[in-house]
């Protein structure tokens, strides 16, 4: 049995799993805004799940940021409160075994890989596009971590080529630098551009509705959103050239995109042909944790 934790900035979702990926058991709470708080959150679900079932023979954490190859502490988490720790150690300590720990974006990605929509692709590139932007890469169903454990970070590269009305139109990313991805193409991102736009308070599912309700305004801000994906992943795509691209996080559940993306990111690409396709994952929120379980 493997146990699979994905540490969300709202919810840690655990999940427990035999060989071939049936899901045996599976639980979720609120997470504890501090990180004393975090890690006994993950505590209380690995000895909740081995109360019942017995002993796993692996626990693996997908979690945000990563941890640094030099100092061993977590960076880049916009679960800020994990920055600066020493998270493997200290939950290695606690639960006095060795943890699978690993970047939740490169947990989606190689939970699709194994058994959701890039199943069968060597190279599968996976999206967060929720409320922060991340990416993964999975090889031949194996996580690319990169040198510096930053592979696939493509929510903190530039959008390309932005535009007076781009860069007028958005806020200064959380990592302080401007015109990252994130600011455009997460769901907060997405509705804050807006906002600024026409002086609203929408949140993404607001203007969402004024999208069904065929408003000229939010038609316009989904037409920007999918150009805004498209250019981003182009970047992507001219870098690594994955056989699929898999989106996941709430903006992934907007059927427009995938409507429009595939013929927009084409016009992008370096190249006379263009086979790669953008796709809607098949494990919906639950591919963190399944890829979390996955990482022995």
């Amino acid at each position: 049995m493997k146990i699979g934790i994905d540490l969300g900035g709202t919810k840690t979702e655990g999940i427990l799993i035999d060989d071939v990926g049936k899901e045996l058991s599976r639980t979720r709470i609120k997470t504890e805004k501090n990180y004393d708080g975090t890690i006994q959150g993950i505590i209380s679900i690995v000895k909740k799940f081995e109360s019942d079932f017995g002993n796993s023979t692996s626990v693996g954490i997908g979690m945000p940021g990563a941890v640094s190859a030099d100092s061993a502490l977590v960076k880049n988490a916009n679960s800020i409160w994990l920055n600066g720790k020493p998270f493997r150690k200290d939950l290695e300590k606690e639960l006095d075994r060795k943890i699978n720990l690993e970047n939740d974006a490169n947990c989606f990605a190689l939970s699709e890989a194994v058994d959701g929509a890039g199943k069968g692709h060597p190279v599968v590139f996976g999206v967060i596009i929720g409320t922060g932007t991340g990416g993964g890469i999975s090889i031949n169903q194996k996580v690319l971590t990169g040198r510096n454990n930053i592979a696939g970070e493509w929510g903190h590269i530039g959008l390309p080529n932005r535009s007076d009305e781009e860069k007028k139109f958005v806020s200064q990313c959380y990592c302080q630098k401007s015109g990252c991805m994130e600011t455009y193409v997460s769901g907060p991102g997405f509705a804050n551009c807006f906002n600024l736009k026409h002086n609203t308070k929408y949140d993404s599912h607001a203007i969402l509705q004024e999208f069904e309700n065929n408003e000229k305004r939010a038609i316009e801000a989904l037409d920007n959103y999918v150009d805004h994906l498209a250019r981003g992943l182009s970047l992507v795509c001219n870098i690594l050239d994955p056989d699929i691209i898999v989106l996941g996080g709430g903006m992934s559940n907007i059927s427009y995109i995938y409507e429009n993306i595939n013929t927009v990111l084409k016009k992008y690409i370096f190249s006379d042909t263009f086979h790669t396709k953008v796709v809607k994952n098949i494990h919906g929120d639950s591919g963190g944790v399944r890829g979390a379980a996955w990482l022995s």
